[in-house]
């Protein structure tokens, strides 16, 4: 976790670049106005005071602004998330609006990373984000990957999904993993820098490294159900920013929770560190 003064549960200091980062004056809100506005938190036992604060330092980068990452980066702005890094190089379209609630129909054609932050900035001006609006690949995942405290994926595509995975482990930073197929969802948390625990690729396998997977146009996807997942992963991703620190922080290493929508049911099994992993088993044995 990078080192930050704070003199407040979701404290709020002034953005560190001028960027397209869409960051505010901070000094509109002062610590009474962030107290009030987190008191539900505050409140909580298993958050508290001390969690609100941690979520206030943190830095998180979420991958796809569509079904999963819409309400996700809503709901991480509502938890209060300081830093907020939005990965896509996708235009809003007609059919994305019935489970991308963060756009509207005078988005249509517009860039979604770019309006989401600035739905983000005007929700929240004590919170920094930065839109990129390009699609992460393994040339440029380092950079902008590097200094997260945690990556939510919710991007459409094993080929990006791995690339994120694989750059996660690389660079040592935990992984939020949720997605969506018709009325099933996955929720994971990943960290597979660490020793005795998986990846994301530990899970796929390694025949993934492609473009070639069915998308919700082709299978289609209840907006409600999206919903749920995306919410789910916002959560999941508190938790590893949590850890440590409050009762809701338990990351769950590994833990692969199961959605059916239609039943509806949720079941969870784990997923153990597969030892010839081409991305993890190397670094994971030399952190041990």
């Amino acid at each position: 976790m990078t080192n930050r003064n704070m003199n407040a549960p979701g404290y709020c200091d002034r953005p560190e670049s001028n960027r397209i980062d869409r960051a505010r004056d901070r000094d509109s809100d002062s610590d009474s106005d962030r107290l009030e506005r987190f008191a539900r938190h505050i409140i909580l036992p298993e958050l508290g005071g001390a969690g609100q604060a941690r979520l206030g330092q943190s830095r998180i980068v979420v991958i796809g602004a569509g079904g999963i990452g819409s309400p996700a980066l809503q709901y991480l702005a509502g938890a209060g998330i300081g830093h907020i890094v939005i990965v896509d190089s996708d235009s809003v379209d007609a059919a994305n609006l019935h489970r991308q609630t963060i756009f509207a129909p005078a988005d249509l054609g517009k860039s979604k990373a770019r309006l989401a932050a600035s739905w983000i900035g005007r929700f929240d001006p004590c919170i920094t984000v930065r839109a990129v609006e390009e699609r992460l690949t393994r040339d440029n995942a380092e950079a902008i990957l590097s200094g997260a405290d945690v990556v939510l994926d919710g991007c459409d595509n094993f080929a990006t999904r791995l690339a994120v995975s694989d750059s996660c482990v690389a660079l040592g930073v935990p992984l939020a993993s949720a997605a969506i197929g018709r009325f099933q969802g996955q929720v994971a948390n990943f960290a597979g820098h660490l020793p005795d625990q998986p990846c994301y690729r530990c899970y796929v396998g390694d025949a993934f490294d492609n473009d070639d997977c069915d998308t919700c146009a082709e299978q289609g996807v209840l907006g409600a159900f999206a919903g749920m997942i995306g919410c789910f992963g916002a959560m999941q991703a508190m938790r590893i920013l949590l850890d440590g620190v409050a009762a809701l922080g338990d990351p769950q290493w590994g833990r692969l929770h199961l959605m059916d929508g239609l039943a509806p049911s949720l079941r969870t099994i784990r997923i153990a560190p597969d030892p010839a992993c081409t991305a993890c088993a190397t670094v994971s044995a030399a952190s041990g």
